[in-house]
């Protein structure tokens, strides 16, 4: 269930990376909240910035990354300072990640009842016996089949969709606060990336974790976020409900996104791409990053980096498209269908607010 309580708060995260070419920008003045019980995606196409900003939160940057700037506050606290001995107490008890490919995330030598119940030994001082007793419980919880007889087994006696659900359990056996999915379902079929999918609604449901989701895939975020945060060129362009940024986008990459996905009415000849590729971050542009591939792009955007318009409370937008002096420009069809279902759904949602309303007056006469 969510809560209105911040339990994490990046402010103006700026991460670059040295390297023999140069210095990569990697993170350039990142800042986005996470509420207790929610789930937080971040989006974007490979090489935006997603597992770098997610990583920083765990501490576990490369030895090339350099903290240029910003902070990570967990509960008042920031990350970026700890000593590595809180950070070992972080990882895995209070915050906690599912990786892409479950095969490199899981010891092939080690059984997996022992994998399950070794955070809780580590972080929690748990004896052995009772530690196998809660790894059992929780590889029922994660649904895995004949659970008694398989805590024996190693890695690689399981499907690759037992596996994922293996690693969920490692994540979820300490309750963390936060547990990050770094496209926990890239690797999986279509049919068991839905049940893992709902396997982690059903758990969050359960011990109210937050989750920040990582992705390139928009269509997993429909059924999955609260909230969408949309990252473009190590930055984060648009965030709002998911409501909001599936029907009622404002920024010309989140229109590309969706307007490249597939959807059940969509005609073969129909589906859109993103022209060009994203810049170079070892030389990042003077104004909006994703102006040489954006089709409304107005000359300020060569120019001046875009600062955020507010759409909503909720919804926000760095674009010059939402300037008061911009001109106005028709978005693609599949947005301008998207924003008349939003507009709909606005309405269908007031004339029940209002009616609830009504009934409650007419209860209190």
């Amino acid at each position: 269930m969510q809560s209105n309580e911040t339990i994490l708060k990046v402010n103006h995260l700026k991460i670059n990376f040295n390297t023999y070419a140069g210095t990569v920008k990697a993170i350039r003045d990142v800042s986005f909240d996470l509420k207790k019980g929610e789930t937080l995606a971040i989006v974007g196409e490979s090489g935006s910035g997603k597992t770098v900003t997610t990583r920083s939160i765990m501490g576990l940057l490369a030895n090339n990354a350099v903290v240029e700037g910003g902070s990570i506050q967990f509960h008042g606290k920031n990350v970026l300072k700890m000593s590595q001995k809180d950070l070992e107490g972080l990882r895995g008890a209070k915050i906690a990640q599912i990786f892409q490919d479950p095969m490199t995330s899981l010891d092939p030598t080690m059984r997996i009842g022992r994998q399950i119940a070794e955070p809780l030994m580590v972080h929690r001082g748990v004896k052995k016996e009772k530690a196998m007793s809660q790894a059992l419980e929780m590889m029922k919880l994660v649904g895995i089949t004949d659970a008694e007889n398989r805590i024996n087994d190693y890695p690689h006696q399981f499907s690759g969709g037992m596996r994922q659900r293996i690693v969920i359990a490692i994540a979820l056996i300490n309750y963390p606060e936060i547990l990050i999915a770094d496209e926990p379902t890239t690797a999986l079929d279509v049919t068991i990336q839905a049940q893992i999918l709902n396997l982690m609604r059903e758990l969050q449901d359960k011990i109210s974790t937050s989750i920040i989701f990582i992705t390139h895939d928009l269509g997993v975020v429909a059924g999955m976020a609260d909230r969408v945060a949309v990252m473009y060129a190590g930055k984060i362009v648009e965030y709002g409900t998911v409501d909001e940024i599936f029907y009622n986008p404002k920024h010309p990459y989140t229109w590309g996104l969706l307007s490249s996905m597939p959807t059940l009415d969509t005609h073969s000849e129909e589906l859109a791409s993103i022209p060009g590729t994203p810049p170079d971050l070892l030389d990042p542009p003077k104004g909006d990053a994703f102006a040489p591939r954006n089709p409304y792009a107005l000359k300020i955007d060569t120019e001046r980096q875009p600062p955020f318009f507010k759409v909503s409370n909720t919804h926000y937008a760095a674009t010059w498209l939402l300037h008061p002096d911009a001109p106005q420009v028709t978005p693609p069809k599949q947005i301008i269908e998207r924003q008349k279902k939003f507009a709909e759904m606005q309405r269908e949602a007031a004339a029940k607010n209002q009616h609830h309303q009504i009934e409650e007056e007419e209860e209190q006469q």
